[in-house]
């Protein structure tokens, strides 16, 4: 199938000459993967302040690692963080640590050296997706789907963010990709790949994937495997008789190829240390939270508040997979009518068992579904190259939403930094601007069925806007940067450490950034500690600056308020104005 997914679609077009010189060469398809993801990932990625609330947990955590030397226990302050393993705040750690070394400027509290891991992940899964669908799509489509997932909006979020999404999508592909081989040589009646690499690289990934998250990777590689199992019927079946049964005639050999014996001792080896020693560390309770409190409750009610429908994929999809998921609900008449192809089988097998088993989970994050993103852009790439991509009015009515959502977040960048900062974002409209417009092209050409071009169009759409909202608008959006506005208030050349309490404001980023030793005490509590030493502050919300104010005068100390800082607290929407007093 593979090869009949190639037609030459535009061979008289100039562009299309040169993706096809560039996805005839392995280097230059990774040359040109390797480019547009700088292009789509590098805006922002060090100048965004820690986001909160899940980023600066887990960089406060791996923080601590480094301060205390103990690289087995996870906290966040004096408290126990034993939702996640180990894996993400040890690779955050080494960065952290080579970023020491190499001389970057107070690196520990430096949040975009704790997004490095995510971000060498997020350029690897691109990769990846490139890899696995050579031996599916061919070399065209697999350029074009890992172009896709180069320009995902969920995988640029996730890259800039120093958390463990990106990073398990990248131990997710490492084995997908060895899966695609095994079960392709098999639908094909070749020869299994030799050798132990690529079941190495298989159970290397199961190992960093339960490192990284739990049983998510395992649970998709089962889901897989299971359906294809299921599915797929052997070509030398013998007939259902009384010496045989139902799994006799189901294709199943393939899988011995990963060596199941070697690979789950191998597996054990690699994560099991760790384990073992949270185990006895905590007396057992790093089970009991990280399974029975965190994925079980997911699992039985929706968690802090992120809750939804069966569907809510499907609905933020069109926003989390822009600019193209239009292109996928435009591929799908073509992928139901190839469903019993192995090809189609395959990623289909992928994507829908794992997407349905988090439709139905109570707790509901985008991020959640993104290990099936590939898979996605890879089965839109097939259906491209095989002609099928509709051209009809309804087809253009749905392709129409990439100029508008391109209008719509343009709007929303420009328009949030007038709306908070009185300013207008010059690069952010003018980028704006050109994203609609090569928005516009996008759709023309699927409605003139350059389909290739429409695609290049759309990717050059969201690269456009990623450099404006990342580049252009969120700089300027200082009501956002409470944290470091604070701790820069408090700073002073007389004081190298100030201790530093918080009143009404306890986000994980204040604590990043001020220090592990940051106290969050009552009003009382705060006019308390300031009283306590020099080189001290405190930040409090305006609500509770009477009480902290009459305590004060209650204890005779004296106070000056050096600043004041107003912003919005990005967890809530809530506004806040928050005063800065320090020690006389």
């Amino acid at each position: 199938m593979a090869d009949t997914l190639n037609p030459p679609l535009f061979q008289k077009s100039t562009l299309g000459q040169l993706f096809d010189r560039v996805a005839a060469s392995n280097l230059l398809a990774i040359a040109a993967l390797l480019l547009t993801a700088f292009l789509a990932l590098a805006p922002g990625f060090t100048t965004l302040p820690p986001m909160d609330r899940d980023e600066p947990r887990f960089a406060q955590a791996s923080k601590q690692m480094l301060e205390s030397g103990d690289y087995v226990s996870i906290r966040f302050q004096d408290e126990a963080r034993l939702k996640k393993p180990v894996g993400i705040y040890w690779l955050q750690a080494a960065a952290v640590s080579l970023g020491e070394k190499l001389g970057v400027p107070e690196a520990r509290t430096t949040i975009w050296l704790y997004r490095i891991p995510s971000l060498i992940a997020a350029i690897g899964a691109i990769l990846l997706t490139w890899w696995t669908a050579l031996p599916l799509v061919g070399r065209r489509a697999a350029l074009l789907s890992g172009l896709m997932m180069a320009g995902c909006v969920l995988l640029g979020v996730e890259a800039r963010l120093g958390k463990t999404d990106a990073t398990q999508l990248f131990t997710v592909m490492a084995m997908v990709s060895v899966l695609a081989r095994f079960f392709m040589a098999s639908r094909k009646r070749l020869a299994q790949p030799d050798g132990f690499a690529l079941p190495a690289m298989f159970w290397i990934g199961m190992a960093a994937s339960i490192l990284i998250k739990g049983p998510i990777g395992l649970l998709l590689v089962a889901l897989t495997c299971l359906t294809l199992v299921v599915l797929c019927r052997r070509a030398d079946a013998p007939a259902v008789g009384p010496g045989s049964g139902w799994f006799a005639t189901r294709d199943w050999q393939w899988l011995k190829s990963l060596h199941w014996l070697y690979g789950l001792i191998f597996t054990l080896v690699l994560v099991s240390p760790w384990f073992i020693a949270i185990m006895i560390q905590t007396g057992g309770a790093f089970l009991q939270q990280s399974v029975g409190e965190d994925m079980l409750n997911k699992v039985a009610v929706a968690q802090e508040s992120h809750g939804g429908w069966p569907g809510t994929y499907l609905a933020v999809f069109w926003g989390t997979f822009w600019p193209f998921a239009p292109l996928a609900a435009l591929a799908a008449p073509w992928v139901w009518r190839h469903r019993r192809e192995p090809v189609v089988m395959f990623l289909l097998a992928w994507l829908v068992p794992f997407w349905l088993v988090f439709e139905f989970f109570p707790t509901k994050l985008p991020h959640y579904v993104l290990p099936v993103y590939p898979a996605i852009s890879i089965l839109i790439a097939a259906a491209l190259f095989d002609g099928a991509l509709p051209l009809g009015r309804w087809a253009r009515l749905v392709a129409g939403l990439i100029p508008l959502l391109a209008i719509v977040l343009a709007a929303i960048a420009v328009g949030a930094v007038w709306f908070y900062q009185r300013e207008i974002a010059w690069l952010a409209l003018l980028l704006g601007l050109l994203a609609i417009a090569a928005s516009v092209l996008c759709w023309k050409q699927l409605g003139q069925g350059r389909q290739v071009e429409a695609v290049l169009s759309c990717l050059a759409t969201g690269l456009l806007l990623y450099w404006g909202v990342y580049a252009g608008a969120i700089p300027k959006l200082q009501a956002i940067a409470i944290s470091p506005r604070l701790v820069a208030a408090a700073a002073t050349p007389q004081c190298p450490h100030v201790q530093a309490a918080s009143v009404g404001f306890r986000e994980p980023s204040l604590v990043f950034l001020a220090g592990t030793d940051l106290q969050l005490p009552d009003a009382a509590g705060a006019a308390d500690f300031l009283g306590q030493g020099t080189c001290r502050a405190v930040f409090v919300d305006a609500k509770f600056e009477p009480a902290f104010l009459a305590r004060l005068a209650a204890n005779g100390t004296k106070a000056a308020l050096v600043s004041r800082v107003d912003g919005i607290n990005i967890n809530g929407g809530r506004k806040l104005d928050m005063g800065v007093y320090r020690a006389q």
